[in-house]
């Protein structure tokens, strides 16, 4: 595909992943070269920036702070930088990679209502990071499969009441997911009809897609399926992010190196 029709093409999605250079490059990081060994080389991140529209100096910017914070580390190979994730880099984007790959929930995995002792639980602030959502101070939902966390009494769901899908319902968050289930959209139907992407066009496309929805997914616990709209635009927005990356499968980082932005 001409690098100009790509642009127009990823433009809706580039508007709806916010402008954080230094968080779109873990996003491209993350998903190109997350193993120990894998570097990018310079003229190839130079390449994706530029698919990005993403000025120079801004990205130069973006990787000195990476670098500043540990996550990323260069070196000179010839006249070639190679740029890789640190221990700290991997490790950050190992433990996102279940979140942001895992495929939709099928329906099969129950739920449970945990409530603690008290609403001065120590137990209580780190719920989230358990996997559990907050119904009220003291009274949590989550997985059936999580081991509820300190001395929590642990519930088995049933039925949802609609009360309770209400409950759970964040509009602002719902509207977030409509947006990127609209974008997405729009882009699978727009690809049916494009030419073939190069594999320097397919790294982008992933990392705009796992940019977008990384930002979105690592704010929340999980719900199971039962706890959320089976046709809202969470659902959506997921069946969308695995049917794309899916259709696109990770191109071999020797596939990119010396290949032109177009």
């Amino acid at each position: 595909m001409l690098t100009e029709d790509f642009i127009t093409l990823t433009a809706p999605l580039r508007a709806v992943g916010g402008g954080r250079v230094w968080s779109l490059m873990i996003s491209l990081f993350g998903d190109l070269a997350q193993e120990e060994g894998t570097a990018i080389d310079g003229p190839v991140l130079s390449a994706m920036m530029a698919l990005l529209e993403i000025r120079p100096e801004a990205a130069r910017v973006a990787l000195h702070r990476l670098r500043n914070d540990g996550w990323i580390i260069s070196e000179k190979v010839g006249r070639i930088s190679r740029h890789s994730l640190s221990e700290k880099g991997r490790a950050e984007s190992a433990a996102a990679t279940p979140r942001i790959y895992a495929p939709p929930p099928d329906g099969s995995e129950g739920w449970q209502m945990v409530l603690l002792e008290s609403v001065d639980d120590p137990v209580s602030a780190d719920m989230a990071a358990h996997g559990f959502t907050a119904l009220s101070p003291r009274m949590f939902v989550g997985p059936a499969d999580i081991p509820a966390p300190g001395n929590g009494l642990s519930l088995a769901g049933g039925h949802v009441p609609d009360w309770l899908l209400g409950q759970l319902r964040d509009e602002a968050m719902q509207r977030t997911y409509a947006d990127l289930a609209q974008s997405l959209n729009d882009l699978k139907n727009a690809l049916t009809k494009a030419r073939a992407l190069s594999p320097l066009q397919k790294a982008v496309l992933r990392g705009l897609i796992v940019h977008n929805w990384r930002r979105i997914v690592l704010k929340n616990p999980p719900l199971p399926l039962a706890l959320t709209e089976r046709g809202g635009p969470a659902r959506q927005s997921h069946l969308l992010v695995t049917e794309l990356l899916a259709a696109f499968p990770r191109p071999a980082l020797r596939d990119l190196a010396g290949r032109p932005a177009g």
